[in-house]
């Protein structure tokens, strides 16, 4: 049975989550404990019952009120949520107005559980505009190759700096989410845009026990937040599909972050105004080769007639940039993710043939700022180079050092673009990171039958013979003699060459019956040391480090990040910046 709670017997609910939840029978509550939540800003309240219990003997409470009072409406009572004895109550769209400190309990007349949640509001205005860059899995060693490979270093001085450097607001960044000390991509996105945590693969939603991923308790994201409440543009860059989790948690609201098809829904129903990216697979038509769908849907159309232009190659996209009655723009450049830095611009392998003209992320990055800036109310843009992560995780190091250097070069950008307006506010952080650290160098004239014979350490090591670099800073060369030696702490079985891997992305281990093991067409390189993991077997690729991240920031509203912040910070310093919630 579902009906509504009558008025007399509704109280506000607090949202009780793990952390606030007394004993293993007691109800949870969402948002969970120590929420921070902006003034304003929507979130779904929800209460879920270990059985099934009497409507008459609940009572939802935030600070002695009941929840009509407060929220104004009545939440919903399910008496069998999906159909199994246990009861939810539930509320969409609930909003506290009002910066305090709220206390909430919820009791079914046995058991009680209680959270608080922190309601916070911006000050004066400083920022018209926020971007938002995220080095996808960017780790410190990440940085610090690409400034070694990007601009050289001589006798223990780099020959220059990243534009990161040169950031002044700097902060260590927390990843952890309400799952796991280790987070994904979609937890700690989800976080930076909502200022919420979340878990493993869910992108801003509360990970609750509903059936239906997309049916989880939600919480607003900032760019719906600026949309309704400043009529600010928003966008969204990045060189994987436009739906994997980074992008995907500008807009989207999902327990699964694999649901690619209701994912491109959800951005087409979001009015970002620009959109750029890979995953045009997942709006093709089932019939045209490469399709994800099911259906012979053409999302593209659906694009089209809510007045996006279309780009599919670099140089469509800086011709439609370029027009003044451009304001909204959807660039789809592959089917899947996008080709890195390394393959598009020197090995020319991936999918490079068939999408010969991707843009670079700068190329991007410029586009997009032409088309939002031409709305006076501001916009926010998040930027992602998420393909470090996706070279990280096979233990490729110069693809993933591409793609670093790649996103500097993008923020330079966007930090050139803003340099005289003293109105734009530049974040650049991580979503988590990578157990990766670079040991010194790798010398293939040095003796030995093994290529452990030749790392060299302290002393040993000098310096690499990488060449100048080129205009955009990046290396004309990677497979040079003397290179750095780089290692990755978390890894399964495989065979470590000590040379990049030439011919395309490395695969560091391969399926054998329900287990990984060496792929022996990396141990069969000379010299190749075989090296047992430290990961389950059924892991194929490293993962992710508990690590603390890396924030940089510029501009208006810089001067918040400092320190150790939470995830949920950068959400919360952007809204601040934004004067959000007044």
């Amino acid at each position: 049975m579902v009906g509504i709670w009558k008025a007399g017997l509704l109280c506000l609910a607090a949202v009780a989550g793990m952390a606030g939840v007394r004993g293993a029978e007691a109800q949870t509550i969402y948002p969970i404990d120590r929420a921070e939540i902006l003034a304003g800003s929507r979130f779904d309240l929800k209460v879920e019952f270990p059985g099934v219990v009497a409507q008459d003997k609940l009572r939802v409470t935030i600070n002695g009120r009941d929840v009509q009072s407060v929220l104004g409406r009545a939440p919903e009572f399910i008496e069998r949520e999906d159909g199994k004895a246990a009861s939810s109550v539930l509320l969409r769209d609930a909003s506290l107005a009002t910066p305090g400190v709220y206390t909430a309990a919820a009791t079914d007349g046995t058991q009680t559980a209680s959270v608080t949640w922190q309601v916070y509001a911006g000050s004066g205005r400083q920022a018209r505009n926020v971007i938002l860059f995220v080095g996808d899995g960017m780790t410190v060693a990440n940085v610090t190759a690409a400034r070694i490979l990007s601009r050289g270093i001589r006798e223990g001085r780099y020959d220059g700096r990243l534009t990161i450097d040169n950031f002044p607001a700097m902060a260590t960044i927390g990843t952890s989410g309400v799952d796991s000390i280790a987070t994904d991509s979609a937890n700690s996105a989800a976080a930076y845009n909502t200022g919420h945590k979340s878990a493993v693969n869910a992108l801003n939603v509360y990970p609750s026990r509903a059936a239906d991923t997309l049916a989880h308790p939600r919480v607003e994201t900032l760019s719906s937040i600026v949309q309704r409440s400043r009529g600010m543009s928003v966008g969204v860059v990045t060189n994987t599909e436009i739906q994997d989790a980074t992008p995907a948690a500008v807009f989207a609201h999902t327990r699964r972050r694999s649901d690619y098809i209701p994912i491109t829904d959800q951005m087409l129903d979001s009015g970002v105004d620009v959109l750029m990216g890979g995953g045009s697979a997942s709006l093709l038509p089932r019939s045209v080769a490469g399709s994800r769908r099911s259906d012979e849907r053409n999302v593209l159309d659906s694009f089209r007639q809510q007045g996006y232009a279309f780009a599919e190659t670099a140089g469509g996209l800086a011709e439609i940039a370029a027009k003044p009655e451009t304001r909204r723009l959807l660039g789809l450049f592959n089917l899947g993710n996008m080709d890195g830095a390394l393959e598009r611009r020197q090995l020319h392998r991936g999918t490079t043939q068939r999408f010969p003209e991707q843009p670079d992320l700068t190329e991007q990055v410029r586009a997009a700022l032409q088309v939002l800036s031409r709305n006076p109310a501001g916009f926010y843009l998040m930027v992602e180079s998420g393909l470090i992560d996706k070279a990280n995780h096979p233990l490729d190091w110069e693809r993933a050092v591409f793609d670093t250097i790649m996103l500097d070069n993008a923020v330079k950008v966007a930090r050139d673009w803003a340099a005289d307006r003293n109105d734009t506010l530049i974040v650049v952080v991580p979503d988590h990171t990578h157990g990766m650290s670079i040991m010194g160098t790798v010398d293939d004239n040095k003796p030995g039958p093994l290529m452990r014979d030749k790392v060299g350490v302290y002393q040993d090591a000098g310096f690499p013979n990488y060449p100048p670099p080129d205009a955009d800073h990046y290396p004309t060369r990677i497979d040079v003699s003397r290179r750095l030696a780089v290692f990755y702490s978390a890894t399964p079985d495989y065979c470590e060459t000590f040379r990049p891997s030439l011919d395309g992305q490395r695969v560091p281990a391969v399926k054998k019956g329900d287990i990984y093991v060496a792929n022996e067409k990396l141990c069969e390189q000379p010299g190749a040391q075989r090296r047992e993991g430290v990961l389950p077997r059924t892991a194929d690729t490293g993962v992710h480090a508990v690590d603390d991240g890396i924030l940089r920031a510029w501009g208006p509203g810089s001067e918040r990040f400092h320190g150790f912040v939470d995830n949920t910070y950068v959400f919360r310093g952007m809204a601040e910046a934004l004067g959000l919630g007044q």
